[in-house]
């Protein structure tokens, strides 16, 4: 939580980076840190890289580039600077030592991030178990000014600095612990919506992407285009993780087939392991998906770069089998023709609507293959089966005649193999 105050009271910062050997997407991740600072209202003034075969075990960067990054803050009066790695507690301790100022690093940015962003309980639960899980090993950072004597005769003069320690790592702990048991809870009633959506045999679509790709205002255009008067619609901003909740709608189409659509939370590179651990449940909705509609920001000039990301993470979820469709988002910003399908993707423009027809028309392929079309004659002594049908197939035409209705039809396959036997199948395929 100290972290958080410092955070809300800098406005200048320094950005640092190591270029280790063969790596290609360092000044990606140095823009995206930019970005990160940039959504904590972070103004970053300069930026300082090294190229290295290492990373410094005690500094993160070498002594000459100490010397030059005291001399920016100096230059520049900023008084934070912003590592684009996790730091080891005594990386922290020891460059707080040496350049006398706050230094962050890219894990607490995101988790403040987070923190600030989450709205529902269970977001809110998971944010704080990463933060704590972050600040257990720092402790001992955090109470350097604190007297700690130790030696001697055992357990004898142990400093209250020590004390102190020992008590604020039980707290933690048992704080966690309490976290964890109310967060299980939340995931146990989550699980039980996940199966009972399975026993309904509703399809299940999950938008997923890096963040700020308009995952989000993809949901709301589809909410609007088939249920106008609905009010469920999704928080959706211009910034990274406006969404850290999974938020699920039911899309109800003309012909009676339906499906769920869950937006996640986006996904960024180096994507601390304490929030992936925390935000596993959420995440687990992809892995339960029967297609993936990867969303991407085809306007950003590394969007390559966003597809790698957004699919390692899925990678490391098991969820990367899962079928999948592009939808190359923000195309009315470039010169890319649109709405156009190319090879099972989609190109589209979600804030002018374009696409979303085609969009529909490839996830009904991908959803709604075990649908059958069908003529069948029903007794009239079966006229509830009429009635399913009109209400869960899609009935292209009635007619009435004198052994029973002739519906013309398309259905699950699993509803045509279970009433067939009670009606006269005229012709199915």
């Amino acid at each position: 939580m100290e972290n958080q105050t410092l955070l809300q009271q800098q406005q200048k910062a320094i950005i640092v980076g190591v270029q280790l050997q063969g790596q290609t997407d360092f000044a990606y991740s140095m823009q995206e840190l930019r970005n990160l600072a940039s959504a904590c209202f972070i103004e970053v003034v300069d930026e300082l890289s090294q190229k290295a075969s290492r990373i410094n075990p005690s500094h993160y960067i070498g002594t000459g580039k100490i010397d030059e990054l005291r001399a920016l803050l100096h230059g520049h009066e900023a008084d934070v600077v912003i590592f684009n790695d996790e730091l080891s507690p005594s990386q922290i301790r020891n460059l707080e030592s040496e350049l006398e100022c706050t230094v962050i690093d890219r894990t607490i940015l995101i988790l403040d991030i987070f923190a600030e962003r989450a709205k529902t309980r269970e977001a809110q639960l998971q944010v704080e178990v990463a933060r704590l899980q972050y600040m257990l090993p720092r402790l001992v950072g955090l109470r350097a000014s604190l007297g700690r004597q130790g030696g001697g005769s055992g357990l004898k003069n142990r400093g209250a600095g020590e004390t102190k320690l020992e008590l604020d790592r039980r707290r933690i702990e048992e704080r966690i612990t309490a976290l964890q048991a109310e967060l299980e809870k939340l995931v146990a009633r989550r699980q039980i919506q996940r199966k009972q959506r399975k026993k309904n045999e509703v399809p299940v679509v999950c938008l997923v992407g890096y963040t700020n790709t308009g995952k989000s205002s993809m949901m709301n255009a589809l909410i609007e285009k088939f249920h106008p008067e609905s009010d469920k619609f999704v928080f959706a901003q211009d910034m990274l993780f406006a969404t850290l909740e999974t938020s699920v709608r039911s899309i109800e189409l003309p012909d009676n087939k339906s499906f769920l659509l869950t937006d996640t939370v986006g996904f960024v590179s180096q994507l601390p392991h304490h929030l992936v651990k925390a935000f596993r449940s959420t995440l687990e909705e992809v892995t339960e998906a029967d297609l993936l509609v990867h969303v991407v920001d085809y306007a950003h000039e590394d969007y390559e770069q966003l597809i790698t990301v957004t699919n390692d993470t899925l990678k490391s979820l098991g969820a990367l089998d899962i079928p999948m469709i592009y939808a190359y988002n923000k195309c009315d910003l470039t010169d890319h023709p649109f709405p156009e399908t190319v090879d099972g993707n989609i190109y589209l423009s979600v804030r002018q609507g374009a696409g979303l027809d085609e969009l529909i028309e490839l996830v009904r392929g991908q959803i709604f293959n075990d649908y059958v079309q069908c003529e069948l004659l029903i007794p009239f002594s079966q006229g509830r089966l009429v009635a399913y049908f009109n209400e869960h197939g899609h009935v292209k035409s009635t007619d009435y005649e004198e052994e029973g209705t002739r519906l013309v039809m398309e259905c699950r396959r699993s509803d045509f193999e279970r009433y067939k036997d009670e009606v006269t199948v005229i012709q199915s395929s």
